[in-house]
């Protein structure tokens, strides 16, 4: 029997007041047996009441969950272990830091020594701890053999009652008649509130049944907290219902209990498996009411751990739902953590984690360290910028063009160009080539003017002809842009600027510089026709405003600096680390795309830096990369007379170039 009771202490989690751990160990003492009582943070009922301030519903389904958890204790201790609490009212109660109630004060506790029924002496040998208010009729007159008679619930049955009576009228019990007030009591609970406080001891209502026969206690925060308790013995239909329903249940609940008692069993299920992906939807809506701080402690640690879950489903929603948490997690548990486990997405078979992997770096590569940038991150990109989605190809070019600003000045120079101009210039997919474009234009401030004139102009220039509407207005925006920039560098040479003029180019400042929008989708677009659907981004409008400036010329030419192009020692060791590395761009030329699988180096790679050589050098550089073919297919006849038209336009622009390049 005792050891049963000491089982009780620690699977029922019964908390102890510190006047009594004396009171226990005695009777622990007295049927020589010893048990480690576990202790927690309590607060006792009353006062938490109070604070939590429930009203209506809400604090009635309240009140029935921790009914259904005192009930059952009470249970356990009269008809599994034979005992008698002997005290149960308000005062008895406790409630945890998770919100659930415990059953407390165990001084009066009692073997219920039903073998003894001619005995006179005193059953329970602290019964004068018990107010008189409290005490049913036999106890009240000492009638302890009618006790030994009774049920072993008889007593606590009682207790029970009175404690419903404190709970619904809000007011302590001041004298046994006050039990017929019925007036606060639930019309749903009221029958069972007078078959436990029946005149006869042997008719009293036994707690069981009042937790299995009692509608009261049928409501969805009871059934909510059961069922996640169980969640282990329910299969995969079950839960998949569940936690799609979940989220509207949660917001009818009170938000303190989802807090502090759903979100901790759901983030523990989660992280021990037990629970599938739709439940990580509903963990990041509950820890989206938390404090910042709090979220950071209850909800992120078990995030992180998910990230090297092997549930695709999961791993999905996780990247889906990046944004909501991306900027609560610090640099290095994304470097360490994160980062390692996110990346096998970018070489999935399914195309939509590929396309999720890739739009989430827009949210981690702020958070990584030019080693992993350079090392990793970049590698994975170049294999999506040839990958057989067209979607994922365009969205690889976007990101490119919105994280050019965490990588070093090395790393840029190597990869930028190529990777806009070499590869997104030229592939079949319309919106491919315009976020080409797009991505040259934001990131103009970190090219130097040689490298505008020789390699960006001459392949933005052939597109104006495109046959696609977008990419050609793109690329009459982006020639109009860099030609403003040249002019400018003509006429900073004009007023004999000498830091101009020695170095080797000029860097700009990012005056447009913005975040590009993501294209369609590659799954809804896998299948459909490619060859003129427009691109669409989410601020086309903010693109197309930065990158366009012909019709001011004047205001642009006051936004745009300049600065010298330099290079610390720091990302110049980085370069060369990556470049011996190989991070997936590999010796590209302007006029040939190796193939994925053709050998290890098959990305972008360093392009042999301009030096100050002689002007015919320049001029036929100008002039191959006018000559080089476009991969698009021409539509004979149809825009003959438009082409002679732009083609003349090109040429005298790019003699103008060399002219005032020939005068430097």
């Amino acid at each position: 029997m005792m050891g049963r009771l000491c089982q009780f202490f620690l699977c029922q989690g019964a908390t102890l007041r510190t006047d009594t751990w004396l009171l226990v160990a005695t009777v622990l003492r007295d049927y020589e047996h010893a048990a480690l009582v576990t202790a927690e943070p309590v607060m006792p009922l009353s006062e938490k009441l109070k604070e939590l301030n429930l009203g209506g519903t809400q604090r009635d389904e309240y009140f029935a969950w921790g009914l259904h958890q005192i009930s059952k204790a009470v249970s356990f201790l009269n008809n599994d272990c034979k005992l008698v609490h002997g005290n149960v009212c308000l005062a008895s109660v406790v409630v945890t830091q998770t919100l659930d109630w415990k059953l407390h004060a165990f001084d009066v506790l009692s073997e219920f020594d039903a073998n003894n029924e001619a005995s006179g002496s005193p059953m329970l040998q602290f019964e004068w701890l018990v107010g008189t208010q409290y005490k049913p009729m036999e106890l009240s007159k000492s009638d302890w053999a009618s006790i030994r008679k009774s049920p072993p619930w008889a007593i606590d049955s009682w207790g029970l009652g009175c404690l419903i009576y404190e709970l619904f009228s809000g007011a302590k019990l001041a004298r046994t008649e006050d039990l017929r007030n019925t007036a606060s009591i639930p019309k749903s609970l009221l029958p069972d509130y007078q078959r436990l406080l029946n005149s006869t001891p042997s008719r009293r209502l036994n707690p069981s049944k009042l937790i299995d026969n009692s509608e009261f206690f049928q409501n969805k925060l009871v059934e909510t907290i059961q069922f996640m308790e169980i969640l282990n013995l329910k299969d995969t239909f079950e839960k998949d219902s569940f936690f799609r329903k979940l989220p509207n249940i949660a917001e009818q609940l009170p938000r303190e209990i989802v807090l502090k008692k759903l979100l901790p069993v759901l983030a523990s299920s989660l992280e021990f498996g037990s629970a599938a992906a739709p439940a990580l939807t509903v963990l990041l809506k509950m820890g989206s009411w938390l404090p910042a701080d709090q979220f950071n402690i209850k909800v992120l640690p078990t995030i992180v751990k998910l990230f090297a879950s092997n549930d695709r489903a999961i791993r999905a929603c996780l990247l889906h739902h990046i944004n909501q948490f991306g900027e609560s997690m610090s640099a290095q548990i994304v470097d360490e953590q994160v980062f390692p486990h996110v990346a096998t997405g970018f070489s999935d078979t399914d195309g939509t984690i590929r396309e999720l992997t890739l739009k989430s770096m827009l949210v981690l590569a702020p958070k990584l360290s030019q080693r992993t940038i350079s090392g990793s991150l970049l590698k994975y990109l170049s294999k999506l910028q040839v990958d057989e989605e067209p979607g994922i190809r365009t969205n690889t070019t976007i990101l490119l063009g919105n994280i050019a600003g965490y990588m070093n000045d090395g790393t840029r120079k190597r990869v930028l160009i190529n990777a806009f101009t070499v590869r997104a210039l030229r592939d079949t997919f319309p919106p491919a080539r315009a976020a080409g474009i797009m991505a040259l234009s934001v990131t103009s401030s970190y090219y130097e003017m040689t490298e505008i004139a020789t390699r960006i102009l001459p392949n933005i220039v052939v597109l104006t002809f495109d046959p696609n509407s977008d990419v050609r207005t793109k690329a009459f925006q982006a020639t109009d842009q860099f030609l403003q920039i040249a002019k400018q560098h003509h006429e900073k040479l004009n007023t004999g600027d000498n830091s101009v003029a020695e170095s080797t180019g000029v860097k700009l400042k990012p005056g447009n510089a913005g975040l590009l929008g993501w294209a369609m989708s590659s799954v809804t677009q896998k299948g459909k026709p490619f060859d003129h659907a427009p691109i669409s981004t989410a601020n086309a409008n903010n693109s197309q405003a930065s990158t366009t400036s012909t019709a001011t010329p004047d205001t642009q030419a006051s936004t745009l600096a300049y600065a010298p192009s330099t290079s610390t020692s720091l990302d110049q060791a980085a370069s060369a680390s990556a470049r011996s590395s190989v991070d997936g761009w590999g010796e590209l030329e302007d006029g040939n795309i190796h193939e994925e699988n053709s050998s290890d180096k098959d990305g972008w790679d360093d392009v042999d830096p301009f030096e100050d050589k002689p002007s015919p050098s320049l001029l036929s550089n100008i002039q191959a990369a006018q000559k080089r073919p476009v991969v698009q297919p021409k539509q004979p006849g149809k825009l003959a007379f438009v082409e002679c038209i732009v083609l003349f336009h090109a040429v005298a622009w790019s003699s103008f170039i060399t002219i005032v390049l020939l005068q430097t």
